[in-house]
């Protein structure tokens, strides 16, 4: 990808979304893509829903954070950053499948990642 694709014109401002309200049609989505690591998008007329996945973990207490999230000329970019679970931290010793959801108002854009 191109550097001037990257070119930040306006920083988005984004709510992440409790489980509860991840809209059905999202929420299949990734349950379709949960295995393995995705970014997927979801819109209606007023928001955007984005989802960004890390596949599958041998346990839980894993976490995401939105490290920026921003427009360019052409696309929606989206940095996150996958945090393991402390030393000290007692972690659930199922599989889990770590992922987090953004909403933000509706811009007809292609998301990406540089993952």
């Amino acid at each position: 990808m191109e550097e001037d694709e990257k070119e930040k014109v306006n920083d988005i401002e984004f709510t992440v979304v409790p489980e509860e309200n991840i809209p059905k049609e999202l929420k299949t989505l990734i349950d379709n893509k949960k295995k393995g690591e995705f970014i997927v998008s979801y819109g209606d007329k007023e928001n955007l829903f984005i989802a960004v996945g890390y596949g599958e973990q041998p346990i839980g207490g894993y976490s995401i954070q939105v490290k920026e999230l921003y427009e360019t000329k052409n696309n929606i970019f989206i940095d996150t950053e996958f945090i393991g679970p402390s030393k000290s931290e007692d972690v659930s010793q199922t599989v889990s499948y770590p992922y987090i959801v953004v909403q933000m108002e509706y811009i007809d854009k292609q998301v990406r990642s540089d993952r």
